[in-house]
């Protein structure tokens, strides 16, 4: 019985050692017509054993191109498709280069100190005023996802100049929470005081249910 390692090595796993003996078998039949009719049947083959290409655009034309890779092009058909060249079908994929920059502050991003730079070369002193105070505010959102703990708003003024090297400087009395309170709006505001209500109920009703199981564990004590 002869094992998988000793078969030649399949071109397309996908479908399968039968398929392939398939192929191989109607590129050594002589006879078009029959070789022809194979070759549709195998087609349907493929496309039933490989239903994702059902969701690619023009998913027979890839069928064709499969059936002539694993023939390694031997196969002579009545492709309603032009026959690929083997450069077209093999070539290899061009290997992209990964981005390395250093990112000063990690958990901002880069796409944060991209709209810094932005935000420098702006000539308009008015403009870039507010577009820096709606960097800030986004900086504190991401702060407080990335820092569960309150933070403080002088923090984000300070790595903000820092990140543009202090070209970019918020007064004091900037407050960075005014457009996080208008994106919420009202009902998400008062979603968010009653769940804080209900966390503070909740946080009574465990410290007097613990006390008393306490209060009972030492009297039996």
């Amino acid at each position: 019985m002869p094992y998988n390692t000793q078969l030649p090595q399949m071109i397309l796993r996908e479908y399968g050692r039968h398929i392939q003996n398939l192929v191989n078998f109607a590129c050594k039949i002589e006879d078009d017509e029959v070789r022809n009719k194979l070759v549709q049947d195998i087609i349907e083959l493929m496309g039933t054993m490989n239903p994702t290409l059902r969701n690619v655009e023009d998913f027979r034309h890839k069928l064709w191109d499969h059936i002539y890779m694993m023939s390694d092009f031997k196969l002579k058909a009545n492709s309603p498709y032009p026959v690929p060249e083997r450069e077209t079908l093999t070539r290899k994929s061009i290997k992209l280069s990964y981005p390395k920059t250093k990112i000063r502050f990690a958990h901002y991003g880069k796409n944060v100190e991209t709209c810094v730079n932005k935000a420098v070369e702006m000539t308009d002193p008015e403009l870039r005023q507010e577009y820096a105070q709606v960097i800030a505010n986004y900086m504190k959102l991401v702060y407080q996802n990335w820092n569960s703990d309150n933070v403080n708003d002088n923090i984000i003024k300070q790595e903000l100049e820092s990140l543009s090297h202090g070209a970019i400087k918020l007064e004091d009395d900037t407050d960075l929470d005014t457009l996080t309170r208008q994106n919420r709006g009202p009902q998400q505001g008062q979603q968010q005081r009653q769940q804080q209500h209900r966390h503070q109920g909740n946080n009574r009703n465990f410290k007097r249910n613990n006390g008393g199981n306490h209060k009972n564990f030492k009297k039996n004590r």
